[in-house]
C-alpha cells in the first residue's frame, strides 16, 4: 500500500515525519490527483463533465432579487432557478423559500421523518486528508472491531428499536477490506431492515458483492467539487484521486445498489458552488438511473482531534437553511439528511421544512455504542472519534422530540418478501 504506518500511538518514524512534511509543503511530492491508480475502474459517463461545466460557469453574484422571485413563482424549478435560489440575492427571501420547501416536502413525504444511526467499525485510514480526524498522520487511538464485536454493537443498537444502520470505516483497504465490510453487512441484515454503507469507494463488481451481502445503499462525500482545492486538502492515498471518487455513486448503481447518497462538506471551499455541484450530481444521475433512490446531506465542518491544518470557511445556519430549502425546491423527490453535526434546535426546525431523515443515538468513535446505550464505562482501548458531534440525543429522545413537533418518526418503510 502507499502508506503502511497507521498511528496507534504518538509515534511516527523519522521517515514518516519527513514524508508528511514534504506532502504539506512541496506540491511536487504529491501524485497527480486526476490520474487513476492501478485497479481503479474507469467508467464512461458524461455526468462529471455536465456537473463541472455548470459549476465552473456559476457566477452567483449576477443574480438579482427579480431572478429569485421568478424562481419562487415557477411551478418547476430549473437549473437556472436553482442557481438563483443559492445566490446571495436569495437571502432576504429565506422565509418564502422555507414556505415553498415546506409545502413540497409535505406533498411528497407527508409529515414523516426517518431515523437511523451510524456504526463505525474501524478508524484505520491510508489517506492524508488534512481536515479529517481519521487521517493517517493524526495521533489517535486506532481500532478495528472484529465480527464478534460488530455483532455485539449491532445487537445493542437493534435492542434500542433502531431498524436502519449506516456502517462506516476509515478508508483503508489493508485494514478493512471488502470482504470484512461484506461480513459486517451480513451481520447487519440479521438485525436491521435497512443497511447503508459509508466506506471508501470501490469498483462496480465490489459494490455488487456488497449489495449481495446485504447493503441497500451507499453514501459518498465528494468533500468538495472544486478539484483544485481538493488537491490541497487530500495529500495522499486513494481518496486523493478526485474523478474516481466522483464516479463512486454511479459505480454503486451499476453494481445494483438500490440507492445512493451525495454530499459536499460545506466550509472546505465555496459552499454555494459545492451545493450547486452536489445537487446537479443527483440531478444528472436521476436522469440516467430513474429507478434509484437518491438523497443529499449537507454537513458542515466540525472540530476534530489535533486539528491545526485547516481553516474552514464559515457557513452559518441561515446559509445552511438556504441551501437545504433550495435543494428541496429543485429536487422535490430526493431525501435530505441532516446529521448530528448540527444542533438539536436546528434539526428540530429543519425537519419541518426540508429534511426527511436524521440520525439518532450517534457516536463517531469505534466500539462506543455499548457504553452509550447501556451506561457501561467506555473501555480504554476503544477507537477515537472522527469528529465531535453536536446533537447527542438518543433514539427515544429523538423519537419523542419529533413527535412533539407534530411529525411522525419512521424507523423503516420497507417490507422484504
Amino acid at each position: 500500500m502507499e502508506n503502511q504506518f497507521f498511528v496507534d500511538s504518538n509515534y511516527l518514524s523519522k521517515e514518516a515525519l519527513d514524508k508528511k512534511h514534504r506532502l504539506e509543503n512541496d506540491p511536487t511530492s504529491r501524485s497527480n490527483h486526476m490520474e487513476y491508480m492501478p485497479g481503479m475502474e474507469i467508467i464512461e459517463s458524461d455526468v462529471c463533465s455536465n456537473v463541472m461545466e455548470q459549476m465552473n460557469s456559476y457566477d452567483y453574484s449576477k443574480y438579482t432579487a427579480a431572478d429569485v422571485r421568478r424562481a419562487l413563482e415557477h411551478e418547476t424549478c430549473s437549473i437556472e432557478d436553482f442557481k438563483a435560489l443559492l445566490s446571495p440575492a436569495a437571502e432576504p427571501y429565506l422565509e418564502a423559500m422555507a414556505q415553498k420547501a415546506r409545502n413540497i416536502t409535505s406533498m411528497h413525504f407527508g409529515n414523516t421523518v426517518y431515523l437511523f444511526t451510524p456504526l463505525y467499525i474501524a478508524n484505520y485510514c491510508e489517506n492524508y486528508c488534512v481536515y479529517c480526524g481519521f487521517n493517517c498522520y493524526n495521533h489517535i487511538q486506532r481500532m478495528k472491531l472484529d465480527l464478534e464485536q460488530i455483532e455485539k454493537e449491532m445487537k445493542v443498537i437493534a435492542d434500542s428499536g433502531m431498524e436502519e444502520i449506516l456502517i462506516l470505516t476509515g478508508e483503508s483497504r489493508q485494514k478493512s477490506d471488502v470482504k470484512y465490510i461484506g461480513e459486517a453487512c451480513k451481520l447487519a441484515r440479521k438485525y436491521f431492515r435497512m443497511v447503508g454503507l459509508e466506506v471508501y469507494p470501490v469498483n462496480s463488481d465490489e459494490y455488487k458483492y456488497l449489495h449481495e451481502c446485504g447493503a441497500d445503499y451507499v453514501t459518498v462525500f465528494q468533500e468538495t467539487y472544486d478539484a483544485d482545492k481538493y488537491e490541497t486538502l487530500h495529500l495522499m492515498g486513494h481518496k486523493r484521486i478526485w474523478p474516481y471518487r466522483f464516479d463512486a455513486q454511479e459505480r454503486a448503481l451499476m453494481g445494483g445498489m438500490r440507492g445512493v447518497a451525495f454530499s459536499a462538506l460545506l466550509g472546505l471551499s465555496d459552499f454555494r458552488k459545492d451545493a450547486l455541484a452536489s445537487a446537479l450530481h443527483v440531478y444528472y444521475l436521476q436522469r440516467k438511473y430513474p429507478h434509484a433512490e437518491m438523497s443529499l446531506s449537507c454537513p458542515r465542518l466540525r472540530p476534530i482531534i489535533n486539528n491545526d491544518k485547516i481553516n474552514p470557511l464559515d457557513v452559518h445556519e441561515k446559509q445552511l437553511c438556504q441551501v437545504l430549502c433550495a435543494y428541496r425546491i429543485f429536487l422535490p423527490y430526493v431525501g435530505i439528511t441532516v446529521s448530528s453535526r448540527e444542533s438539536a434546535q436546528f434539526r428540530n426546525g429543519i425537519v419541518k421544512i426540508a429534511a426527511t431523515k436524521v440520525s439518532a443515538g450517534v457516536s463517531t468513535g469505534i466500539g462506543d455504542h455499548e457504553s452509550k446505550y447501556t451506561g457501561k464505562e467506555k473501555s480504554e482501548d476503544m477507537g477515537d472519534e472522527q469528529f465531535e458531534i453536536n446533537d447527542s440525543r438518543s433514539l427515544n429522545k429523538m423519537y419523542d422530540d419529533i413527535t412533539e413537533e407534530g411529525l411522525q418518526p419512521v424507523l423503516n418503510d420497507y417490507l422484504y418478501v
